[in-house]
Formats: C-alpha cells, structure tokens, sequence
C-alpha cells in the first residue's frame, strides 16, 4: 500500500480528527485506492492535448461565461432570527475549539 498508517494518522491529526482503529484501516485502504487510480490516470498519453480551463467551452458556441454581477444581500436579520443567542450582528455559538 502506499498509504501508510502513520500517514492516516498524520492527517487525521492534522485535521483535528480522533480515529479508531477500524477507521484507520478503512481510510487507509481508501485512499490507498485513490493513488492507484491516479496513478492510472498518470499513464495516459495527453501528448498535444491542450489545457483547458473550461471543459465546454471550445464544444459550444453558447458556452460564453456569464458576467459578474453584484446583488446585495440582506440576510442578517434571517439568519439572526434563528439564533439561539443574538446581539446583531453578531450570535453567540458553543465553543469548539479547545487548543
């Protein structure tokens, strides 16, 4: 495999995230799965494929993107009506980091 359980574990500690042992294994395997698969895709010969940034643009004539536009919005007092702890524009939340 060359996903290691260090490596699972390195990353889960990265993430702030507790694994068992189970877990670990499965994560393992997991992602031990997706570099085969890229690997796999690594072999595939993209001599005088261009870069794309948009997939279909160059298939359709009315691919064009759509321009920027600003819209304000006005959610705060939606999102605050639902608060347990308001005091606009802010609310209160648990905390939930401990480090």
């Amino acid at each position: 495999m060359k996903i290691s359980r260090e490596d699972v574990l390195k990353v889960a500690t990265l993430a702030n995230l507790e694994l068992t042992d189970a877990e670990v294994e499965t994560y393992r395997g997991q992602l031990d799965d997706i570099l085969t698969y890229i690997d796999k895709l690594n072999e595939v010969n993209t001599t005088g494929v261009e870069p794309m940034t948009q997939v279909l643009a160059s298939f359709s004539a009315d691919a064009a993107l759509r321009e920027d536009v600003m819209v304000q919005s006005d959610v705060v007092a939606d999102v605050l009506r639902g608060a347990p702890d308001p005091a606009a524009p802010y609310f209160r939340v648990p905390r939930v980091i401990e480090k």
